[in-house]
């Protein structure tokens, strides 16, 4: 679409760098918004609901956060005007109208089985290989996507990305990491929720960006388990990991795998970004954006 409204390079690189910040800053609201979400959720048994009805509210102000620092940043790049006259119509992207509509029915369906079946036990990845699965039969029948490739073309090494992940978070606990990091959390401990909120948080995103979120997210699970804390306080720890290793990653590019593949897919397109230009703009933008969520995950909990 960028290179249909002939943007220049300047505008080009600002509205990808958007695109890739919000896809990470909005992926709090559900336990399946991220892997990182499911990992903490089910370590901490917290069920789809309750973990929705903390997160939700923190979400908007993570995403008005994020657009407002965004267009701040970029204000000199982004065009005033462009012409949609230039872009396809979007129904001419539609290769199968089949599975068009049935994504938008399993899409719906999932999330209302994600809430009713956790209820009740049913772990998520069931629920979510279920619609996968119906969605891959109409995708099947329609014979216009080929599912074959589908399925080759998927992203397998993040399964075995995330086992390795295990294997190296417990050999840093052997280690001693996660003792330091117990005895951090637990002086943070000492200054109520908001101490707890925001130094969790921003311990976990600097960690994150500096060795990947998912060992990370982790890490910090296993050191608040091993914590003093209790109640509203642990409450807050648990949430603010989770924040951390969401937005702390897009402080460096290493900080998540999912940052990685999109910056290799960029440079596939041409567009390519340095290490140097991704770090000053990812610390501009990451900082305010976390400590702005990290208050609203603190607000939320005190009116717990």
């Amino acid at each position: 679409m960028l290179a249909a409204l002939r943007f220049p390079p300047k505008a080009t690189l600002a509205f990808v760098m958007a695109a890739g910040f919000i896809a990470d800053t909005a992926s709090l609201p559900l336990v399946v918004s991220i892997l990182v979400n499911i990992v903490s959720a089910d370590y901490f048994g917290i069920g789809f609901a309750r973990y929705a009805a903390v997160m939700v509210l923190v979400n908007l102000v993570s995403v008005a956060a994020t657009l407002a620092a965004l267009a701040w940043c970029f204000r000199k790049d982004i065009p005033a005007r462009y012409d949609l006259a230039q872009l396809r119509r979007p129904q001419e992207a539609i290769v199968d109208r089949a599975t068009f509509v049935a994504g938008w029915w399993v899409l719906a369906l999932l999330l209302i089985g994600f809430f009713w079946l956790d209820e009740i036990g049913v772990p998520i990845s069931v629920v979510a290989a279920g619609g996968a699965a119906v969605l891959l039969a109409v995708a099947a029948r329609g014979h216009r996507i080929a599912t074959r490739e589908v399925l080759r073309g998927a992203p397998w090494q993040v399964v075995v990305f995330s086992l390795g992940m295990y294997l190296v978070v417990y050999g840093l606990r052997n280690a001693g990491l996660t003792g330091l990091l117990t005895a951090l959390l637990d002086r943070f401990a000492g200054y109520g929720v908001w101490g707890a909120a925001l130094g969790t948080g921003f311990v976990t995103a600097i960690l994150s960006c500096v060795m990947n979120n998912m060992p990370t997210v982790l890490v910090g699970a296993l050191a608040i388990d091993a914590t003093a804390t209790t109640g509203a306080v642990r409450e807050a720890m648990v949430y603010a990991n989770v924040i951390g290793a969401d937005l702390g990653p897009k402080i460096t590019p290493i900080g998540s795998l999912a940052t990685l593949l999109w910056l290799h897919v960029l440079a596939a397109k041409g567009i390519r970004s340095s290490w140097t230009y991704y770090f000053r703009v990812g610390i501009v933008l990451t900082l305010p954006i976390l400590f702005l969520t990290l208050c609203a995950l603190a607000l939320r909990l005190d009116f717990n």
